[in-house]
C-alpha cells in the first residue's frame, strides 16, 4: 500500500536529493496491538526507496528488546533518526500530515550534521553541565 501520492513522492524525491551523509531511519514495530505499526513501516520504507542515502532498519520492539534498549525506544511505532552519530532525534507514532514534514527535516539535519543554530545559542547551550530531556507533542487537529 502507498503512502505516498505521486505527486509528493517526487517532491520527497527531490529534496532528499540534497542529503550530505546517509541516514537511517531505525523503526520499531510489532505485528499485533499496534494500530500505526504497518503504516509507520510502509512509509519507511517509501521514503528509504526514494533516496540511496537513507536506509530503513526495521526491527521487532519484542524480538529486538536489546536494540530497542540501545536506542532508548519504550513505545510503538517509533523511528530513530541516525546520522553519522545519534543525535536522539525519536519520533513516536505515525509520522503523518505536519509530522512527516518534520520527519524530512530531521532527515535533512541529521545529514548534515548540524543544528543551524548560532554561535551564540551554541555557546548558552555548552554551559549546560547535566543531561536535559527535551520532548515535543504533536496532536492531529
Amino acid at each position: 500500500m502507498a503512502m505516498l501520492k505521486d505527486e509528493d513522492r517526487e517532491q520527497v524525491r527531490k529534496r532528499l536529493e540534497g542529503l550530505v551523509n546517509p541516514v537511517q531511519l531505525v523503526m520499531f514495530t510489532q505485528t499485533l496491538e499496534c494500530e500505526f505499526c504497518a503504516g509507520t513501516h510502509a512509509l519507511v520504507d517509501e521514503v528509504a526507496a526514494l533516496s540511496d542515502k537513507v536506509e530503513g532498519v526495521i526491527y521487532d520492539f519484542v524480538l529486538d528488546k536489546d536494540k530497542a534498549d540501545d536506542y532508548g525506544v519504550d513505545k510503538i511505532p517509533a523511528i530513530a533518526v541516525m546520522g553519522q552519530k545519534d543525535y536522539g532525534v525519536r519520533f513516536y507514532g505515525m509520522p503523518a500530515g505536519y509530522e512527516f514534514a518534520s520527519l524530512l527535516e530531521a532527515v535533512d539535519t541529521v545529514s548534515t550534521g548540524e543544528s543551524g543554530l548560532s554561535e551564540a545559542t551554541k555557546e548558552a547551550l555548552a554551559q549546560i553541565d547535566e543531561p536535559v530531556h527535551f520532548e515535543v507533542f504533536v496532536t492531529p487537529t
